[in-house]
């Protein structure tokens, strides 16, 4: 391997690597000065609801794949095994369950920010602490996202951190101001394929280098890499089938079900359908990322054993390990280097550009509009413009901070899984329990922050003062990074169980996003019935998704009311008086309806008068939404 402690870029590195700078600017500005020009804020925030099924699931895919994601993984296999890998059965449900009730219910109701359906469901209240909840934990997550991988490239190949990072977040900020939400999305498309030929080439070439895939596999399972199925359930184990299967659909659902960056590209797609489709799409692409990165974990262990560059004081850091490997695998290849930091770059890029877009979406719709009802569609689409470009510099400015943060920012990267916990928590109160109130959804949502900041903060200060990385068998095992995985992991220690408290702060970090958004739910339902639950006749149609209904279809009307799993839908939908849902939708959206949504609203009318009403939202929610 040689004594090379740092590499360097040749020239056709620097060319790909600018190459995919330039590209993503372009097609940033090809959406500004083409097509309605970004001239209202439905083609500006929502590409005018007009994305197709493939963009849309490919942008899908970059966002939830971040740098810290590519650098984390590989590390992840090397270091503990192919545990990891059976995150991919949680996969299924977080995709199946935001696809038949999240999107039917977000999509119809017509919404631009998912935190409208807090203010539909609950009241005013609700939604500001949502949107202010979701503001906190994006713009930490942005600085941190653009600060990392820049770190690391910094660490292993001396090209220039801030360069990197205003490199990145410059060009960011510059194609989102000016191509809005369809420039993001074509942007994420063309990340996304960097991604992946970045991915394949240093496994293609690695591989090759180790003398074979045969061989990679036999080295691996000589060293106990290759990982069983653990069925331990016990859920203070770091990483089981049942943490990463059934921890990570909760995961899975805070990310893809309710999260604004992934909630706002179901709006832009052009049907229902298709936004649905997109998420099935989705399922096989993140199959294969998750492959692609247990496949550069295995080579690189094939490449170093036990002799990690971390071990050999070549690099610092886990993140900085695939780094380092990349450079050593193809520094006899001009270009390939490069290619596979573009690839690190755009799973960055494609973060951070969602986050600006989610940003601005949520402050307008969210908090100005409903305050500045007579503001004209020219200057709404100005200020949500400026809100974008003013997000991109709040993202630098948190990239500087995170840099002072010296260990703390492991704490920083935990935010983000700790707080998508309790939002999830919330909309499913309100999605699926009729009864929960107002009350009970901000006692319920303060709770669950509380809980989530109580272990996730306890657990990292626990294992600071227990020691900084614990030995086993007089081995160093270094604490994990991974953006995906919420990146608070619990170590495997040598020490007895832990009991009482300590035990909370033991937790795996993989069951985070079920115990708080649970802890929200049971809380918020108590705190409603003490303070008198809501009936259903009260809430607005279209925000309950009768889950109960559903599951107890054979019973009769007459019980089915009697345990409250009988929706509004169906009142409504029996041509009962709908301008309250209709003022409601028309004072929280501000979203004009197309010609084209008007006549697709009159032929799914039609459509539904022949259809016999049921408690079932799939049929009934389309007269009431459309």
């Amino acid at each position: 391997m040689g004594d090379i402690v740092q590499m360097h870029f040749g020239t056709v590195d620097y060319v790909i690597f600018a190459s995919l700078l330039v590209a993503s600017t372009g097609i940033g500005l090809y959406y500004a000065f083409s097509g309605g020009r970004q001239r209202t804020t439905q083609e500006f925030l929502l590409a005018d609801r007009s994305m197709s099924c493939l963009p849309v699931s490919l942008s899908l895919l970059a966002t939830f794949q971040s740098a810290v994601a590519i650098l984390g993984a590989p590390s992840e296999i090397y270091t503990h095994g192919t545990q990891y890998w059976f995150l991919g059965c949680s996969y299924f449900l977080g995709l199946l369950i935001p696809a038949h009730i999240f999107i039917p219910v977000f999509y119809r109701l017509r919404l631009s920010s998912a935190y409208e359906y807090l203010e539909l469901r609950f009241s005013k209240s609700v939604r500001i602490c949502g949107t202010v909840t979701f503001i906190f934990q994006m713009v930490i997550y942005m600085g941190v996202v653009l600060y990392a991988p820049a770190l690391a490239l910094n660490a292993v190949t001396g090209f220039d951190l801030w360069g990197a990072v205003l490199a990145m977040g410059l060009v960011c900020t510059l194609y989102t101001t000016l191509g809005g939400l369809k420039a993001v999305i074509w942007t994420d498309v063309f990340q996304t394929i960097v991604m992946f030929a970045g991915q394949l080439a240093v496994i293609v070439v690695g591989t090759q280098q180790a003398g074979g895939i045969a061989e990679v596999w036999r080295k691996a399972q000589n060293g106990s890499r290759i990982s069983g199925l653990n069925l331990n359930p016990d859920p203070l184990e770091r990483h089981t089938f049942w943490t990463l299967g059934v921890g990570g659909v909760f995961l899975m659902l805070a990310l893809y079900g309710v999260n604004q960056a992934q909630v706002q590209r179901y709006l832009s797609s052009r049907t229902e359908k298709e936004a649905i489709m997109s998420c099935y799409v989705v399922f096989p692409c993140q199959q294969i990322v998750l492959t692609l990165g247990c496949l550069m974990g295995l080579v690189m262990y094939a490449r170093y054993g036990e002799e990690s560059p971390l071990d050999q004081g070549y690099v610092t850091t886990n993140d900085q390990m695939v780094l380092y490997f990349v450079m050593d695998v193809l520094r006899d290849l001009p270009g390939l280097p490069g290619l596979f930091v573009a690839c690190l770059f755009s799973g960055a890029l494609s973060t951070i550009s969602s986050a600006f877009n989610s940003l601005a979406t949520v402050t307008m719709e969210d908090l100005i509009k409903p305050h500045v009802p007579a503001m004209t569609e020219a200057r709404a689409t100005m200020l949500s413009k400026i809100l974008a470009l003013g997000y991109g510099l709040v993202c630098l400015a948190m990239a500087y901070i995170a840099s002072l943060m010296g260990s703390v920012l492991q704490a920083a990267l935990s935010i983000f899984g700790m707080v998508g916990g309790p939002l999830l928590g919330v909309f499913c109160l309100g999605m699926f329990f009729p009864c929960a109130n107002s009350t009970g959804a901000l006692v319920g949502l303060a709770t669950g922050l509380v809980m989530a900041f109580w272990i996730g903060i306890g657990s990292f200060l626990s294992r600071m003062s227990t020691s900084v990385a614990p030995v086993i068998n007089g081995t160093v095992i270094p604490d994990m990074g991974n953006i995906t995985t919420a990146v608070m992991t619990t170590l495997i220690t040598a020490k007895p169980r832990p009991s009482g408290v300590q035990a909370l702060y033991s937790l795996s970090y993989m069951w985070y996003s079920a115990h708080n958004s649970a802890t929200v739910v049971v809380v918020g339902l108590l705190v409603s019935f003490l303070t008198g639950p809501w009936k259903e006749k009260q809430l607005n149609p279209g925000t309950i998704y009768p889950v109960l209904g559903n599951l107890l279809f054979f019973l009769p009307q007459r019980y089915k009311e009697k345990l409250c799993c009988v929706t509004p839908l169906e009142n409504k939908s029996k041509g009962l008086d709908q301008q309250p849902y209709q003022m409601a939708q028309k004072e929280n959206n501000g979203v004009a309806h197309t010609k084209d949504e008007d006549k697709l609203r009159e032929e799914e009318e039609d459509k539904q008068a022949s259809i016999q009403p049921t408690c079932n939202i799939v049929h009934t929610v389309q007269e009431t939404a459309l």
